[in-house]
């Protein structure tokens, strides 16, 4: 998709135009009416006075939308709110085959304009998929949003521009099929978005992994045809403000049938290319970090495969040496994210870092507890890290539901012959597979992000669409930028 955020002084006359007006509005005031003919304001201010939030106005060669802010309660909502708007936006504009729309933020939200633009721009990405027939491809003609004058300054509309990239870089990720994404493709273009956007990587193969002794990772992979990789992403400006790094930690199965112990299809293996939804995200916050300059040390830690039931797959039974050196009894090969977690989270150590965060499409349970309205989170960082993580996931409205890390789960994942089982109960599911990681990453501040809801849907949902979401990009960049000084 191409499509540009933009920033201008003033809209030009007879172009399509969208006004943010202050909750309450009845009456168009100048800047909005501009050389309405009495019909038309008459029109509009009717609508307003009948407390109608979204007016269209149509010129035939251009319209002009009146967005009224809602009342609701707390800042965080009344923005999402807006880019839900945005979506409202969007299908009007595709509907006019609209190229270009400008905004103007008439309100008393400093916020509204980026926040309407963030849903129009998300609203409008179309996966480009692999139709060869014109006229099954669908197309989206917009192709430039300006936000004008005091809406925002060049710098927020920059800096947002990067930012949705790296969510839709994630979202296409997510949307590849395996025969167009394995694990060595999808270092790959994590390694291409990093030429673009200014960080490093590093893809180590086969035999760097079984030199590391990824024993994971490298079970996970015995069904496969294809290597691993463990791709190492970093982002370490000169003028990085933590002396030690941020790492980020994602799941990067590019398709998982469940190993021997099969999933059941249809409607459990058909949608499991998108297992790597927490590994695309990483990318994606990688990507935005560096394209804006952020003056952070960032990692990411991104181990990849698929995971099959053919060849010398593992075995439920099977014990595994780990990076760490615990040893791992396999009660179930579809339990297999946590097992290459486990090695990422492990190796993960050796940085020293000041904080890690792994996202990942773990496990059912968590969709079963919080549905795909938000995702689950569990860690060991203190209270003010947490109250940070959970603020930023309500401002970008990537919401998180806490659950506890209490020792008597622990007993969830107890092995009569090994350290550890890789399967815990039937109930609390989420809660035992963080418990599981948790023994790889003691003594580093952690949160587990379990994304299995959100960042995957098959319906269509406002902005996020449908299919790949990128869920966690837009959070975690929110979470780290507000650890600048």
């Amino acid at each position: 998709m191409s499509l540009t955020l933009a920033h201008a002084a003033t809209a030009p006359a007879h172009t399509t135009q969208v006004f943010l007006l202050p909750l309450g509005t009845t009456a168009l005031p100048p800047s909005a009416a501009g050389d309405l003919p009495t019909e038309a304001r008459g029109y509009v201010e009717s609508a307003l006075a009948d407390e109608q939030k979204f007016v269209t106005l149509n010129h035939f060669s251009h319209q002009h939308y009146f967005v009224v802010l809602e009342k609701k309660p707390t800042p965080a909502l009344q923005l999402e709110a807006l880019r839900k708007a945005g979506h409202q936006l969007q299908g009007l504009l595709k509907k006019e085959k609209t190229a270009e729309v400008f905004i103007q933020n008439l309100s008393e939200n400093t916020d509204a304009a980026l926040a309407l633009a963030e849903g129009l721009f998300l609203s409008a990405y179309e996966f480009a998929g692999y139709k060869t027939d014109e006229k099954s491809r669908q197309g989206a003609p917009l192709t430039r949003i300006t936000l004008v004058g005091a809406a925002a300054t060049e710098v927020q509309v920059t800096e947002l521009q990067h930012l949705l990239e790296g969510v839709l870089f994630a979202r296409d990720l997510v949307n590849a099929p395996l025969n167009k994404l394995n694990a060595q493709q999808f270092a790959d273009r994590l390694a291409e978005a990093g030429d673009a956007a200014g960080y490093t990587t590093d893809i180590l193969d086969m035999a760097k992994i079984e030199s590391l002794r990824m024993g994971g990772l490298l079970a996970v992979n015995l069904g496969s045809p294809e290597p691993p990789t463990f791709s190492i992403l970093e982002w370490k400006p000169a003028g990085a403000q933590n002396e030690k790094p941020y790492v980020l930690v994602g799941k990067g199965v590019v398709y998982d049938t469940g190993g021997l112990s099969l999933k059941p299809t249809p409607g459990s293996m058909d949608m499991m290319k998108c297992d790597m939804a927490g590994g695309a995200a990483v990318g994606g916050v990688l990507y935005a970090l560096a394209k804006n300059n952020v003056p952070l040390h960032v990692i990411g830690l991104v181990p990849a495969t698929d995971n099959r039931p053919g060849g010398l797959a593992y075995v439920p039974g099977d014990v595994l040496t780990m990076h760490s050196g615990l040893t791992v009894e396999v009660k179930n090969t579809d339990a297999e994210g946590r097992l290459l977690l486990a090695d990422a989270l492990s190796f993960a150590r050796k940085y020293h870092p000041e904080l890690v965060i792994d996202l990942a499409t773990l496990t059912g349970a968590a969709v079963r507890a919080v549905g795909t309205e938000a995702a689950a989170v569990m860690g060991t960082a203190d209270a003010d890290a947490t109250a940070q993580l959970l603020a930023a996931a309500h401002r970008v409205h990537e919401r998180l539901v806490e659950f506890p890390l209490w020792d008597d789960y622990a007993d969830h994942m107890k092995s009569d012959i090994a350290d550890l089982s890789n399967l815990g109960k039937a109930e609390a599911g989420h809660i035992s597979a963080a418990k599981f990681l948790e023994r790889f990453i003691e003594g580093t501040p952690w949160f587990h992000l379990d994304i299995a809801g959100p960042a995957y849907l098959t319906a269509p949902d406002s902005y996020r669409g449908k299919g790949g979401t990128g869920t966690g990009v837009r959070l975690l960049y929110e979470f780290l930028t507000k650890q600048l000084a």
